[in-house]
């Protein structure tokens, strides 16, 4: 409980009044949405397990006095937010013209529903995707128009990406099979909300993808941390990275684990917080490649133990304090508190593919369906691309596209077979 403690300190510490969380919350909402406008419009996923979560959050609106446009919800994203699922959202809009956004779901439909937001609020100026797609292009927009986004609502219903908190949409191109990250301050919801009773029926595959993403944000913000904001990014990813490794299994086992289901809500609402302080770096990279074939928290699963042990001799201090909750967690052996360096890395990459096997992922990209050489032809291809080149700076082991190959593709190639002596380390 010390730790869950913890946890909601510092989430009450980075959202304030704005951020409404906890177990039974939900029926919160309508009193959330009054602070935004009188016209909402409500995007989520049309399914009969969202169904009793938008019956509550409705009848939480109508309590306030409003009701929704056209008195109907428009239908959510697809996973990983593809382009069409966003114009379509971006159309509703049009139609409705709302003066406030519901965005009712996981990351997915919350990415698609900021998006959609930009495109349509930001239409006079360009209605193209490339043109947001990078750090700070809203603003800039903003900025230069004086347009403004429309106040928007985000209520998480899984334990994952804190898309409803955070500066980020995914989306992708699926007929390129690639995604792209708009990073812009100016999409970050201005409420949010998250009932963490509403996960527990959620599949146990979805839960271990939700549970790996929220480790993937701050694992990849704390080995990317430095001397100015470490005691700071270790005090919200240590955190985040302990609720989630002592608890995912004990979920995947028992979906009705109340204590559990809420250490999960805390631990990835705590990755939220990461990615606002700082970036991810090379597991997200080149999950954005993987779109069609392993779903986001899969993909970083899987290539976050060989990136740990390329940034190894950059992350020692993390990897030190990381092997304590491997340890505690029995998915270490004690003596690797006395390895350093590559090896050390290597330790704890063994434990973080160990506890993928305890929930049933893969460890390897040969493992998944569909894989082939040219999914890391495409991840080196994408890491070289502007657009996402804050990715490549926020390494430990900063690259430039000329170095892509050289460093980067062993490390893919450790990741198709698992085989770790491969992957080379930069001198410094």
């Amino acid at each position: 409980m010390k730790l869950m403690d913890q946890a909601r300190q510092l989430l009450h510490e980075f959202k304030g009044e704005s951020y409404v969380f906890g177990n039974g919350v939900l029926k919160e909402s309508g009193k959330l949405v009054s602070k935004l406008g009188q016209r909402p419009m409500m995007v989520a996923n049309d399914s009969k397990w969202y169904e009793p979560t938008i019956n509550v959050v409705t009848k939480s609106i109508e309590d306030q006095g409003l009701s929704l446009l056209g008195n109907r919800v428009v239908p959510g994203s697809r996973p990983n937010s593809p382009r069409e699922d966003v114009r379509r959202i971006q159309q509703s809009i049009e139609e409705f013209k709302p003066d406030c956004l519901v965005a009712l779901g996981g990351g997915s439909t919350i990415d698609a529903v900021k998006g959609a937001n930009v495109l349509y609020s930001l239409a006079g100026y360009s209605s193209d995707f490339e043109t947001y797609f990078g750090v700070g292009e809203v603003t800039k927009v903003i900025s230069e128009t004086g347009t403004k986004l429309l106040p928007m609502l985000a209520i998480q219903t899984a334990a994952s990406s804190g898309a409803h908190l955070t500066k980020y949409s995914n989306i992708t191109d699926l007929a390129t099979g690639q995604k792209k990250l708009i990073v812009d301050e100016a999409i970050v919801p201005e409420r949010a909300l998250f009932d963490y009773d509403v996960t527990k029926s959620m599949h146990p595959s979805l839960t271990v993808d939700g549970a790996f993403d929220g480790l993937a944000h701050c694992l990849e913000v704390f080995y990317g941390a430095g001397d100015k904001n470490f005691a700071k990014l270790k005090d919200i990813a240590i955190a985040g990275i302990d609720l989630i490794v002592q608890n995912v299994e004990k979920v995947y086992n028992n979906p009705e684990d109340e204590a559990g289901r809420e250490a999960l809500g805390l631990g990835t609402d705590l990755g939220g917080y990461a990615i606002m302080l700082g970036g991810t770096n090379g597991a997200h990279l080149t999950s954005f490649s993987l779109v069609d074939i392993a779903s986001h928290g899969r993909a970083c699963a899987i290539m976050n133990p060989y990136y740990t042990v390329f940034f190894a001799p950059a992350i020692e201090r993390q990897l030190h304090l990381l092997a304590d909750i491997f340890i505690d967690a029995g998915l270490m052996a004690n003596g690797a508190r006395a390895f350093s360096g590559r090896d050390l890395g290597i330790a704890v990459a063994e434990a973080m593919r160990e506890l993928a096997r305890r929930v049933g992922f893969p460890v390897t990209l040969s493992e998944l369906q569909g894989f082939s050489d040219l999914h890391i032809q495409r991840a080196l291809n994408a890491a070289k691309n502007p657009q996402l080149e804050m990715k490549l700076k926020n390494m430990p082991v900063p690259l430039t596209a000329s170095m892509v190959d050289e460093y980067m593709g062993p490390v893919l190639d450790a990741a198709k077979t698992g085989d770790f002596a491969v992957i080379k380390n930069l001198n410094f």
